[in-house]
């Protein structure tokens, strides 16, 4: 991701958060709000519920690899909120859940949606 495509301030995390419209699943809730933008921005709210700040922070890592490898369209602001047990959650289970809900919100390109990968 590059540096514009992150959502830094507080403001913008406390906009999406009341206006965003939400999906949610066990382990990871997204909130997502349309931007004026060309672009899209994601964030992470990675709680210290979750764990110390080493489990945190492989959290934030995994989920920012997996927003790197999907396309999204460009518009939004997105914010992931982590549940505790996201924690014990491998790669793939992770991709998979963050895949599902950008579909239910239907974030993701075309391009993507071709890929192979079965979401139910």
């Amino acid at each position: 991701m590059k540096k514009k495509e992150y959502i830094t301030s507080t403001s913008d995390y406390t906009l999406i958060h009341r206006k965003g419209k939400p999906w949610g699943s066990k382990f990871l809730v997204m909130k997502a709000l349309a931007n004026s933008m060309e672009y899209s921005r994601y964030g992470f709210v990675v709680s210290k519920r979750i764990g110390k700040a080493v489990v945190r922070n492989r959290t934030k890592r995994l989920l920012r690899e997996i927003m790197r490898q999907i396309e999204i369209k460009p518009g939004y602001d997105i914010v992931f909120i982590t549940r505790p047990g996201i924690a014990d959650l491998g790669f793939y289970e992770l991709k998979l859940t963050v895949v599902r809900l950008l579909s239910l919100a239907g974030l993701i390109t075309e391009n993507h949606e071709n890929t192979g990968l079965n979401v139910n």
